[in-house]
């Protein structure tokens, strides 16, 4: 399959990430399709101006289309597959799951004659070159690397076994987003015992970032949360089966899931309070 000329390409579905990964697409010429059905007024008009062509559904997606990839929260990961059962293409699955639940959409694809790609995703939404970068493994990453080429989106081939990709995501939110529920805790513990002021009067002394830090998990949690918690309880799936405890995710999955959904308040000591109150219940 020559992904260097112009392909069609199926997306499902369209949010934030999504949309930039689809952007990147239509400036390099392929036709990106995506399905409407069921989707938000604020789904069709990020679509929209992203220059996504809609097929209308899924299934006349996957009748259409060359690639599919699947950017989706990573809960709705395997129901994004199913809902496309029977496709004979490339399906990049670039959903931030465990190893185990890519071998199951893998065996999913792969049984009804699809090419399974395992993906990971790492940085914001690809809006410029040089801050996020898609990991790639399994026999057909190479064609969706050069899917790629000349985009704000860096393709990297991840050297290991077909679920490498998913394994790299894994490792590196336990990491990014783990901590950033540790910090909330933390900091939640604090206030609930009456503490605070004196917490973050040594943070300033010994470990300065930290403060800012907290606002940042806070504005996270509370625009990012509700699709934090699947990739915690990934990331747990993927600890336990390596033999590692799984309970540090779990935690973090049930701090992301107390944190309230405000996207639209801005970052800043009011939101943090009413985080914190909220995990520890005192909201």
């Amino acid at each position: 399959m020559n992904m260097t000329s112009p392909n069609v390409v199926g997306l499902l579905h369209p949010g934030e990430m999504g949309t930039a990964v689809g952007r990147c697409l239509t400036e390099r010429g392929h036709t990106v399709l995506w399905a409407s059905e069921g989707r938000s007024a604020a789904t069709v008009a990020r679509a929209k101006a992203a220059g996504l062509t809609d097929a209308g559904t899924p299934r006349q997606l996957a009748a259409q289309a060359r690639v599919i990839i699947s950017v989706c929260p990573p809960h709705a990961a395997l129901d994004v597959a199913w809902a496309v059962h029977g496709f004979t293409g490339v399906y990049l699955d670039a959903n931030a799951i465990s190893p185990g639940t890519a071998r199951e959409v893998a065996h999913l694809i792969n049984g009804n004659g699809g090419r399974y790609v395992d993906g990971g995703i790492i940085g914001p939404p690809p809006r410029r070159a040089g801050t996020t970068r898609l990991y790639l493994s399994g026999d057909d990453a190479p064609a969706v690397h050069q899917l790629f080429d000349g985009t704000a989106f860096e393709a990297r081939i991840a050297a290991g076994p077909p679920t490498a990709a998913s394994a790299i995501k894994m490792a590196y939110a336990a990491w990014t987003k783990g901590t950033a529920a540790l910090l909330l805790t933390a900091r939640a513990l604090a206030q609930a015992e009456g503490v605070e002021d004196t917490l973050l009067a040594e943070w300033a002394v010994s470990q300065p970032h930290l403060a800012e830090q907290s606002v940042q998990a806070a504005r996270s949690g509370v625009t990012k949360g509700w699709r934090w918690v699947g990739e915690m309880e990934e990331i747990a799936q993927s600890m336990a089966a390596a033999g590692l405890p799984d309970g540090f995710h779990q935690a973090a999955a049930e701090i992301f899931r107390r944190c309230p959904r405000l996207p639209d308040v801005p970052a800043g000591p009011h939101l943090t309070a009413t985080v914190l109150r909220a995990l520890t219940g005192s909201e």
